[in-house]
């Protein structure tokens, strides 16, 4: 098992949590839009949350910013921390707007509130976990669409809550983490998630 760990920390990476969590909305909301307008959706979310990330990661790494895609040290996470709120409030400015997807826009705005706590630990050298963040972001997103179309997913969220463990586990295995900094990161994800429930549930 302890050789599979670390495969949790890439499959999962925060990077795949924006698109994965537009995959789980348009699976299990009442399809209101079209097919094209979906596939545009995840276009748009696949270009600015995907593609633009990486694209400046290999910046940073070319210019010696950033040794991996897990930057490792606390000084590497602050400029792609900057870049990631920035992206994120052009996307729900720009294209998941609370008009259009108010669900999907309180999960983004989630994302952003949860970003920016981790951002400002940093200056006290604390290194939250960014994987555990995005997982509990999205397993409680997931439970607030549960609620909030009346359907019945429990499996689903079951299987959200296990890889929660499991990428704990494989962070802690790499030694990338510390307790701690997997239950503040758990919590940072976690509370912006439950304060905007009350917003679109």
């Amino acid at each position: 098992m302890k050789k599979i760990l670390p495969f949790f920390s890439y499959l999962f990476h925060p990077i795949f949590i924006p698109l994965l969590g537009c995959l789980v909305y348009i699976a299990f909301s009442e399809r209101f839009y079209s097919q094209e307008q979906y596939f545009l959706l995840l276009f748009q979310v696949v270009i600015i949350t995907f593609f633009l990330p990486l694209s400046f990661f290999y910046l940073l790494r070319t210019f010696g910013k950033v040794d991996s895609i897990m930057m490792s040290e606390v000084q590497q996470r602050k400029i792609p921390l900057v870049m990631q709120m920035v992206l994120t409030y052009i996307l729900i400015q720009k294209s998941i707007t609370i008009e259009r997807f108010p669900e999907l826009y309180f999960f983004f705005l989630g994302g952003f509130v949860s970003t920016f706590i981790v951002f400002l630990l940093l200056y006290i050298r604390f290194k939250a976990s960014i994987h555990m963040v995005a997982i509990s972001a999205l397993t409680f997103f997931v439970i607030g669409l549960s609620v909030h179309f009346q359907i019945n997913i429990l499996y689903t969220i079951a299987s959200l809550f296990l890889l929660s463990g499991l990428i704990a586990s494989s962070r802690l295995y790499m030694k990338a983490h510390t307790s701690l900094e997997l239950m503040v990161g758990y919590t940072c994800g976690v509370i912006p998630q439950v304060v905007f429930w009350y917003a679109w549930l």
